[in-house]
């Protein structure tokens, strides 16, 4: 394997993170530690709830170009800059006869997609923690698929972790 493939697959980027600590336990003192809304970390404390991230499912319908890498990885970078995220890297991989999945790695998460474009629909995930701001994706999604139909689930990834651990 070259250099180049070990760097496509992020093999020996410095992050500068630490390795992980698998001596930790949960215990409610770390949730503590988490509910303190002093604390300098990408967990989100908004409307007295605490969460790592909102997790948006997106399904576009009656859209166009979704077969297009093209305008997917520019409909993936345009969500990084009106969300106020940090892209890491996008990959993506074009179906034949037709279809696309791809990736943009985050600071913040991620952003995913698989189309079915013969239908005119795809379905995007994006999923962001800290100060981004995952639902100005949607406006983005409708302007690069050319289309109304976009509908979203939201999930607050974590958020039953801190509450059943904050409750006990």
């Amino acid at each position: 394997m070259t250099d180049a493939n070990l760097f496509q697959l992020g093999i020996g980027l410095e992050t500068g993170a630490q390795e992980e600590d698998t001596t930790r336990s949960t215990t409610a003192a770390t949730i503590e530690a988490i509910a303190d809304a002093e604390r300098e970390d990408h967990f989100i404390r908004r409307d007295g709830k605490i969460f790592a991230g909102t997790h948006l499912i997106l399904e576009v319908t009656k859209g166009t170009g979704l077969d297009c890498e093209t305008r997917i990885q520019d409909a993936f970078r345009k969500i990084v800059e009106v969300c106020g995220a940090t892209l890491l890297h996008i990959h993506t991989h074009k179906f034949s006869p037709q279809g696309v999945s791809g990736v943009a790695v985050l600071a913040e998460s991620h952003i995913s997609v698989h189309t079915w474009p013969e239908i005119g629909y795809g379905a995007f995930d994006v999923f962001m923690c800290g100060d981004a701001e995952p639902w100005k994706a949607v406006d983005v999604l409708k302007e690069a698929f050319e289309t109304d139909q976009v509908d979203v689930r939201e999930l607050l990834r974590g958020e039953e972790l801190v509450a059943k651990e904050v409750a006990a």
